[in-house]
């Protein structure tokens, strides 16, 4: 009722949106250029203008990266698909060339913003690394044909991307996918898949969000799950592609956004009334570029929701040692050779301070040589991946831990026994007679997903199969990556040696810069 009611809000402002936008076309017309350079135009024009956007409906908006910066030339730049899921797509940022630059997975959140909302971090990361993003899809617009999605379907589409980019690759999470990660790389590791990530980097995510709880915290642990399941749980409604979905909607994921800080969301609008009228191009347009992102908002599929304010945000299930995978209990204890670096700013309003460190005690095995932890002054929870301080401080930081450990032999693994496949008590609903899985590994069923790259990589752990959930839409890549890495003699020296404190870097800014909050 509710989503059905805000969509049929949207589509009667239509028409006002519409005669906004016609009027201001007429008075930028050449004709009226005689009349244009005075106040009341330019107020009218910038009356006009402030209508137009309040009445938007703001769909996805485009990554734009279109070319890139190497070595002093200018290099094209291609957006592709190269991995495709029924809720994400792994886009490839493909520069034209051939380059030996580290891989790196950028996984976005699936919070209510798309994942452009990380293009300046992909934009710094082009001239020098091999990039690829999670692309999550609007739910409203995922057919109930393919099934539901939940936290055990977002830790099973990051292990088969993993698969298929292979074992060099980097893994930067921002905010919420950090446990999620997490509980990827820990299944990975118990399974001994030997297309573990190189590093992990987690930037301002909710390993712990018993410590310094923000206000966000406070709104999700501050009610039952049942509350959440009646009151912003809703159903997508016919007029879209996924009719029939259960999902959190986006609308209120925003005003939920805009009513934690809603004084200077208006100041905003007020300014950037005021620019227009004083012709205040730069401004104004950095106005536009900023809310054209952040007024652009998904639904998030119900299940998935749910699961997260459950184990996240009510049980801290992974800071506890409790998280669950497949109806197991997972051991973080298994990881341990894979690169750690935890990143928090300082002024972080969303994910309180001490809350991402907390992953190098949940990952208490790694060694403390393969661990950093990095805190970024004067910046929110923004400023810790885009904007001027991640471009000149916190960008280095990530560049150099991953070149540090780019070719890192990694340290001697004890070999233990194999955990037993869980037995699948439930499944997706896409699939509502499957049987619980044997112990005996069960060939993927394949797809003919048209989004689906014909390049992907096969999965080829025997154990990897076992334990995934089998899925109607799940797809099946066509080349094998089985080399495991080489255990070089010195790594033993290396995993004997005496541990030393995780390296902890903090800079100190200028007096310029204090002044200036990212």
């Amino acid at each position: 009722m509710l989503y059905h009611l805000h969509h049929t809000i949207n589509q009667s402002v239509q028409p006002i949106h519409l005669w906004a936008q016609a009027c201001s076309k007429q008075l930028k017309q050449p004709w009226m250029l005689p009349f244009r350079f005075n106040t009341f135009t330019n107020t009218a024009l910038a009356s006009l203008e402030l209508i137009e956007r309040c009445t938007d409906n703001y769909e996805k908006p485009e990554f734009g990266l279109h070319n890139t910066e190497i070595n002093g030339e200018e290099v094209r730049v291609r957006e592709e698909v190269a991995y495709s899921l029924p809720f994400c797509d792994l886009l490839h940022f493909r520069r034209a060339g051939s380059y030996n630059h580290p891989k790196v997975l950028l996984v976005a959140p699936l919070s209510g913003h798309y994942a452009t909302l990380l293009r300046g971090t992909v934009e710094n990361f082009l001239p020098d690394h091999e990039v690829y993003i999670t692309d999550w899809q609007n739910a409203r617009d995922v057919p109930t044909r393919e099934g539901s999605f939940s936290f055990d379907d977002y830790v099973r589409y990051l292990i088969e991307f993993m698969e298929f980019l292979g074992p060099e690759t980097n893994v930067i999470a921002v905010c919420q996918p950090s446990v999620p990660a997490v509980v990827a790389v820990t299944i990975m590791s118990e399974r001994n898949n030997p297309n573990l990530p190189k590093t992990l980097t987690l930037m301002g995510g909710p390993i712990d969000t018993r410590l310094n709880p923000t206000g966000v915290n406070d709104y999700a642990s501050g009610k039952d799950l049942e509350w959440f399941e009646t009151k912003v749980i809703c159903t997508v409604p016919g007029e879209f592609p996924g009719a029939g979905q259960r999902v959190y909607p986006g609308f209120i994921q925003l005003s939920g956004f805009m009513s934690m800080n809603m004084d200077n969301h208006i100041n905003k609008h007020f300014k950037f009334f005021g620019d227009l009228i004083k012709g205040d191009g730069d401004s104004a347009e950095a106005h536009r570029t900023f809310y054209n992102e952040y007024l652009a908002v998904m639904d998030l599929p119900a299940d998935f929701y749910l699961d997260t304010i459950r184990k996240v945000f009510l049980e801290h299930r992974l800071a506890t040692g409790t998280m669950m995978f497949e109806d197991q209990q997972i051991d973080t204890k298994a990881v341990k050779n894979v690169a750690l670096l935890t990143i928090e700013g300082e002024n972080d309003d969303i994910t309180g301070n001490g809350q991402t460190k907390a992953a190098h005690d949940v990952l208490s095995s790694i060694p403390d040589s393969l661990k950093m932890h990095y805190e970024q002054p004067n910046v929110g929870h923004y400023g810790i991946f885009n904007g001027r301080r991640f471009r000149q401080e916190v960008s280095p930081v990530i560049k150099d831990f991953i070149k540090k450990h780019a070719d890192a032999a990694p340290a001697k693994v004890e070999e233990k026994a194999q955990p037993t496949p869980a037995k699948t008590a439930s499944v997706t609903a896409d699939t509502p007679s499957e049987k619980p899985e044997s112990s005996k590994p069960a060939a993927p069923k394949t797809t003919t997903r048209a989004k689906r790259a014909t390049s992907a990589k096969a999965t080829t752990s025997k154990t990897e199969t076992t334990a995934r959930k089998t899925t109607a839409k799940r797809a099946t890549p066509a080349k094998a990556t089985a080399t495991k890495p080489a255990q070089p003699s010195a790594a033993k020296k290396a995993a004997s040696s005496t541990a030393k404190a995780p390296e902890t870097k903090t800079v100190t800014d200028t007096a310029a810069d204090k002044a200036t909050k990212a």
